[in-house]
């Protein structure tokens, strides 16, 4: 079963988002603050694939309690809900370790097409039978685990930022433009803005380069995209 919590403060998107997923298969747990949300997740951890949080919750809000969650699962769906006027809680709430966020209002088809991607994600890393793995310098990328070590030393990923590391380590020194990378990881149907692979991209070379503010492996190629330098 495909099973979600959601987080929203607004009865009446909560019932939108709730009837929409439960049409299209999901089985979906409702509350309407931040804090209910965390004593949830906490009462059933490990029972949810995925998590919606709405930014501006009373209480406790949506990035600390991603911040939370994040800290207790790299492979559980994070999905922000944001309003257009709130770009840059956008961008924190990546840098906090969501997967995705979608931009209030939004139509029933973009929703559930942006929670099955995060789902096909989700159900990727609990499945991956491959045992290979992928070398790279001090990297290593194991498939089968979905793990990252960079001399010896294990990395937390998300499951966003291994599939990146994956699209890099299978294309050493290619430049790989924005749009292919998004489409790579987020598929080709996804309806976002590129800027969240600027943003993942951000959030990765924090975790794996000595110095993210002159990367030596995450290189980017100006007016174009990134390269995996090797």
């Amino acid at each position: 079963m495909k099973r979600i919590l959601i987080a929203e403060d607004e009865a009446a998107i909560r019932d939108f988002v709730v009837i929409n997923l439960r049409r299209a298969g999901y089985d979906v747990t409702d509350v309407a603050d931040g804090t209910a949300a965390l004593e949830v997740f906490e009462e059933q951890e490990g029972r949810f694939d995925i998590v919606i949080l709405d930014i501006m919750m009373p209480g406790v809000d949506g990035f600390e309690v991603c911040k939370q969650i994040r800290a207790k699962s790299s492979t559980i769906g994070i999905i922000m809900l944001s309003a257009k006027t709130q770009e840059m809680d956008k961008v924190n709430g990546l840098m906090l370790g969501a997967d995705d966020y979608i931009t209030k209002p939004f139509s029933p088809s973009e929703l559930v097409a942006r929670v099955d991607a995060i789902h096909r994600r989700v159900s990727l890393a609990s499945n991956q039978a491959a045992g290979d793995q992928i070398v790279s310098g001090p990297f290593v990328l194991n498939l089968k685990s979905r793990t990252l070590q960079k001399a010896g030393v294990d990395i937390d990923l998300t499951q966003v930022e291994f599939q990146i590391m994956e699209l890099f380590l299978q294309n050493p020194n290619v430049a790989l433009e924005r749009q292919e990378i998004l489409s790579a990881v987020w598929g080709e149907k996804y309806f976002g803005d590129v800027k969240i692979v600027d943003v993942n991209i951000r959030r990765l070379r924090m975790k794996v380069e000595d110095e993210p503010s002159a990367p030596k492996y995450i290189t980017t190629v100006w007016g174009y995209g990134y390269k995996w330098t090797v």
